[in-house]
């Protein structure tokens, strides 16, 4: 699949973004350790739906931009780009701090989504258990510990096995990017559940591995009941990347909401 990147203008800032795939387009907003790579996932989505990736600024690859001190800010940017680029209304796919920034969207205009997706989402503390320290431990470890299985998942060999000075770099700017915005509380902000009952006629399915040890799955009811009419979708055995440990249970389960 031919992916293609590209930047455009956001007021002053430039944001850098992914294309690749045709069809319908599809929002994807990546998690806190930056773009992952094109995963299996996301070549079987780019079959049917053009993927678009903003790739996050200050995690990596594009420069921070100084204004954005919170994730509502980055949901303000990226209503604003989707606004700049006649994208909306648009399908929502939101990976873990990416599912945040996507609630965070949909409490400020539920209008831009057309349907919103949430792969174990940050955003909303737990009722039960903790979130896992990003920076407790080195970052390959933190991933590993997002997995179920970790040796049984070819998939993440590919993707994480063998990282370089570049890829551990980025990871730092990630990480460090991740705290800026999200250091206190950590990882969850207080209003969001409030504010997510206001989320009137948006179709929202939440996925989350039952086994998550980087946010537990306790917090899919939070999401669940906030949201008026959103859908959970558990996986035994999984972890915190269902898109990889349970990849086809996954994007059925996908593929059959977007498809409503």
């Amino acid at each position: 699949m031919a992916i293609s990147e590209k930047s455009a203008r956001v007021g002053d800032a430039t944001l850098k973004y992914l294309e690749g795939g045709s069809g319908a387009p599809l929002l994807v907003l990546h998690g806190e350790l930056g773009f992952p790579g094109w995963t299996d996932a996301f070549e079987h989505l780019s079959k049917t739906r053009k993927l678009i990736i903003p790739l996050h600024p200050g995690f990596g690859v594009g420069d921070r931009v100084e204004w954005i001190m919170n994730m509502r800010d980055q949901a303000c940017f990226y209503a604003r780009f989707l606004q700049d680029q006649s994208l909306g209304p648009i399908d929502v796919l939101g990976f873990s701090l990416g599912g945040w920034i996507a609630a965070e969207m949909a409490v400020n205009n539920a209008a831009q989504f057309k349907h919103m997706a949430l792969v174990a989402p940050f955003g909303v503390r737990p009722p039960s258990g903790e979130i896992r320290d990003l920076f407790a431990t080195p970052t390959q470890n933190y991933i590993d510990a997002g997995m179920f299985d970790p040796v049984g998942a070819p998939e993440l060999s590919r993707l994480y096995g063998e990282p370089g000075a570049k890829q551990y770099e980025m990871w730092e700017d990630a990480r460090a990017e991740s705290a800026r915005l999200a250091w206190a509380p950590y990882m969850f902000n207080p209003s969001l559940p409030y504010l997510l009952q206001g989320v009137k006629g948006l179709p929202a399915l939440i996925l989350w591995g039952k086994d998550d040890n980087i946010i537990p799955a306790s917090t899919a009811d939070v999401f669940a009941t906030a949201i008026k009419g959103a859908q959970v979708e558990l996986f035994d055995k999984c972890g915190h990347m269902p898109e990889i440990e349970k990849k086809d249970q996954f994007l059925a389960r996908l593929t059959a909401f977007l498809a409503q």
